[in-house]
C-alpha cells in the first residue's frame, strides 16, 4: 500500500474508532490488510499531525491537531499543550539553553511535533527520541521560561 493510501486509511480509522496507542492503530490497520512497521506508523502520525487529546471521559486518544488563527489559536494551542504536558511529561530538566523533557514511552515525537507546530517564541527547535524531547532555546533566559512553563503549565506561559 502506498503512503498516500495508508494516510487516507489512517485518517478514516482515527475518525471512526477510538485509538489510544500506536499498537491499537497497527492492529486496526492490520484488520484492513495493511501490514506496517512501528517506525512507519510513527512517521505517519508525525506527518498527519496526530496528537493525543482527552476524550469526553478524560482518557487520551489520537486526534488530528487542529490549528486556528490569532489569539483564539494561541489559547487553544496552550490548552492543548497544557493537557499534553499533564498527560505525558514525566520529568523536566534544563542544561544551559536546552530543556530536556522525559515523556511516557513513545510520546516524545508527538510532543515535539506539537511544539514545532505551534512555534512558541522561546523555542528554536526540538529533537525527539522514543521518550525524550530536547527543546532548544536561543539563550538560557528563554530556556528558563520554557522550563518554568513545563513545571507549572497552568501558572506560566511561553506564548
Amino acid at each position: 500500500m502506498r503512503k498516500a493510501e495508508r494516510h487516507l486509511l489512517i485518517k478514516q480509522v482515527i475518525d471512526e474508532f477510538t485509538i489510544r496507542t500506536q499498537e491499537e492503530l497497527l492492529a486496526k490497520l492490520s484488520d484492513y490488510g495493511v501490514n506496517a512497521t512501528q517506525a512507519t506508523i510513527s512517521r505517519d502520525i508525525r506527518d498527519l499531525k496526530i496528537v493525543k487529546a482527552p476524550d469526553e471521559n478524560g482518557i487520551s486518544r489520537f486526534v488530528f491537531f487542529q490549528g486556528k488563527e490569532g489569539s483564539e489559536a494561541k489559547n487553544e494551542d496552550e490548552k492543548r499543550l497544557i493537557q499534553m504536558i499533564e498527560d505525558i511529561v514525566l520529568k523536566v530538566e534544563r542544561v544551559h539553553f536546552l530543556t530536556i523533557v522525559h515523556t511516557l514511552p513513545d510520546n516524545a515525537p508527538l510532543f515535539a511535533a506539537v511544539l514545532d507546530e505551534i512555534k512558541p517564541p522561546h523555542i528554536v527547535s526540538t529533537i525527539a527520541g522514543f521518550d525524550t524531547t530536547i527543546i532548544i532555546s536561543q539563550n538560557e533566559e528563554d530556556a528558563q521560561l520554557v522550563e518554568d512553563f513545563l513545571h507549572h503549565p497552568k501558572d506560566a506561559s511561553i506564548f
